[in-house]
Parts: structure tokens; sequence; C-alpha cells
């Protein structure tokens, strides 16, 4: 993902309502099971991180993209945006092209 693109999925992310909220006991599959069906329906999803989590909020959202084969837009405070690009027909949100060379 570049950097023009990843810019263009934070725009998108800021104006986003956070839709999942991790508690204390932090990363359980019936999260990931959670943030799995959100990006299937979404792309671009917002997750928030509760105070009583005591683990650290970046290695969260990294674990949690890998989990769901999605790729961790940003973390900010206690959110992190997830993106993973839809199926053909699914598809909601195009990415900037990226370019293939500079002259």
């Amino acid at each position: 993902m570049t950097s023009k693109q990843r810019a263009y999925l934070k725009s998108l992310a800021s104006k986003e309502e956070t839709i999942l909220h991790i508690g204390k006991e932090a990363l359980t599959p019936e999260n990931t099971a959670a943030i799995e069906e959100a990006l299937q329906a979404r792309e671009l999803i917002k997750v928030g991180i509760g105070q009583n989590c005591l683990e650290d909020i970046h290695t969260i959202a990294q674990t949690a993209a890998e989990r769901t084969r999605s790729k961790l837009v940003q973390v900010i405070g206690r959110k992190f945006v997830l993106y993973r690009e839809g199926k053909d027909e699914k598809k909601k949100i195009e990415l900037p092209r990226a370019l293939s060379g500079r002259r």
C-alpha cells in the first residue's frame, strides 16, 4: 500500500464511527470473527479498545490485521483502522492508483 493510498483511507476513516470495541480480554476469537464479518461488509472499519485493556494497542491492531488478512491503516489513540479490499462485486472503495515509477 502506498502512502497516497494510506492517506486516502485515513481521510475516509476519519468520517467513520467506531463500529467494534475490544474489552479487557483483548483480541478473542469472537472479536476476530466480528472484525472479519465487518470487513466483508464494509472494507474499512474503525475499532476501539477499552481503557481496561492492558495489552499494547499496536500489538492488538497488528494481530487483528494478521488474523483477518487485512491491512493496518493507522493506530490513533485507543482506536485503529483496518482495510481489506472487497471482492469485485462488493468493492466499495476505489484506491488511488500507485505510480509505476518516476521520470
